[in-house]
């Protein structure tokens, strides 16, 4: 495993704020108490000592001169990383979602490895799980597989096969160099560049596919730049520190799968067309103005039967997906919604993002965030979808009942929305800034509503 961070995660190291750090959020539920010296032991065994980032610190040079570079902690021990608490009476899911809130506004010290684990009792009968990792460990798809390292499931069972029900993008590599240079020539004299620069291009064929490359790539990226910004809506603003934290109750895989097929889609397009609608719903609410609203989807580029590397890392792209705000009616949200995530299924846009924040990891950090703000201007909302395990799973003898993965919101974004499959069961969550949206229990009841409105096969009022 190399020492250096690769470029891509160093991008997600500086991108850390005060109102916006880069620190991905798992929260499991479990359906019983847990004792915490056994939950200790169970993470020194599966992820400290198989993971090695999990005890090691990120270490910068003066003036960042140099790459920052991966060290073992030689401070290191496990109760630096391992939190107890208890929620206070009732012990229900406003609490368990009060303080969840509080600590997803903590930073993490960078002086120690970049994680914390915090053993939750009192909720309800049993207790839950919260994990907190900093993005440029790894990113949320890895991560999530890491964290199914703590988990047991039933003797033969697979958790998550390796046809797992997500949708496909175009993940062909980019080529760094090529796209900047194409970026910066706007596409112009693609070819003459590529022999002058890449060293790669020896022989006509391979000249010709490589500029084919650059200026596929580099129309791309300035389609990404000269995108305008997202429509002034009150999901987006300047945010501040504190966070609400909600999630809708489980709703039927299998059902959702039954309205998908009926309707033609995926399943991310029920869930996704559902999201739409209650954003609609919650600006009508308000007195806003209607407008679609742009979300930065993140996914894989690994693929899918690809081993778990032990050093982690970032590995994905973003796609920029307009829900179809204006559109009326929950079957033409839909529809609309379907049609969108087929135009960027195949789309350069992820593997293109990928190796633009690469190149922005290298630069110096008034540059790096001047790209993440114009970036964030595009968009209104971070919206992942984790496939979780298909099998009930547990922990120490303690079953799972609901498990929740919130990517960050960058720059000046306030919205994050996790959708993630367990078992026969879907559920979404967000994670938005107080101040911009104080009230997010409307939008997770028009979730469930809206979702409920297309297995009726019937359009919403509205």
């Amino acid at each position: 495993m190399s020492d250096w961070l690769s470029s891509a995660d160093a991008a997600w190291l500086h991108m850390d704020r005060p109102t916006n750090l880069m620190v991905i959020n798992i929260v499991f539920m479990l359906e019983q108490p847990m004792e915490f010296e056994q939950l200790k032991a169970r993470v020194q065994e599966r992820l400290v000592d198989e993971f090695p980032k999990f005890r090691r610190r990120v270490v910068e040079s003066p003036l960042r001169l140099l790459p920052a570079r991966w060290a073992d902690d030689p401070d290191f021990a496990i109760n630096h990383h391992m939190h107890h608490v208890a929620l206070p009476a009732p012990g229900d899911d406003a609490a368990l979602r009060e303080l969840m809130g509080d600590v997803m506004t903590q930073p993490i010290d960078r002086s120690r490895p970049l994680w914390h684990v915090y053993l939750i009792d009192n909720y309800g009968d049993g207790c839950a799980l919260l994990v907190r990792i900093h993005h440029c460990v790894s990113d949320g798809i890895t991560l999530g597989e890491a964290m199914l390292s703590l988990v047991d499931a039933p003797p033969g069972s697979k958790m998550v096969p390796k046809a797992v029900e997500v949708d496909r993008y175009s993940a062909s590599p980019f080529d760094v160099g090529a796209g900047i240079r194409a970026l910066a020539s706007a596409g112009g004299a693609a070819t003459s560049l590529v022999r002058q620069g890449t060293g790669l291009a020896v022989s006509p064929g391979r000249q010709v596919s490589l500029a084919k490359a650059v200026v596929r790539d580099g129309t791309t990226a300035i389609r990404l730049v000269v995108k305008p910004p997202d429509a002034q809506t009150a999901f987006k603003g300047d945010p501040g520190v504190s966070r609400l934290v909600t999630w809708t109750s489980a709703m039927s895989l299998p059902e959702i799968k039954r309205i998908a097929r009926s309707h033609g889609g995926t399943v991310n397009d029920v869930v996704l067309a559902a999201v739409a609608g209650a954003l609609r719903h919650y600006l009508q609410g308000h007195g806003e103005s209607l407008a679609d609203i742009q979300a930065m989807v993140p996914f894989n580029l690994r693929p899918l039967d690809a081993p778990l590397p032990r050093d982690l890392g970032n590995r994905f792209g973003l796609v920029f997906l307009p829900l179809p705000v204006t559109v009326s009616g929950s079957l033409e949200r839909f529809r609309e919604t379907h049609n969108r995530m087929e135009d960027i299924k195949n789309s350069r846009e992820g593997a293109v993002t990928y190796g633009l924040l690469s190149v922005t990891g290298m630069t110096p950090e008034p540059i790096e965030r001047r790209v993440v703000d114009m970036f964030t201007s595009k968009v209104t909302a971070v919206m992942t979808n984790v496939p979780g395990p298909r099998v009930p799973v547990s922990i120490a003898g303690a079953p799972i009942s609901t498990i929740l993965v919130w990517a960050p919101t960058s720059g000046h974004l306030g919205l994050s929305v996790a959708i993630l499959s367990y078992c026969d069961d879907v559920a979404v969550g967000l994670v938005v800034d107080a101040a911009l949206i104080p009230d997010p229990d409307v939008i997770i009841d028009d979730i469930e509503r809206e979702v409920a409105a297309l297995g009726t096969f019937q359009p919403s009022v509205g």
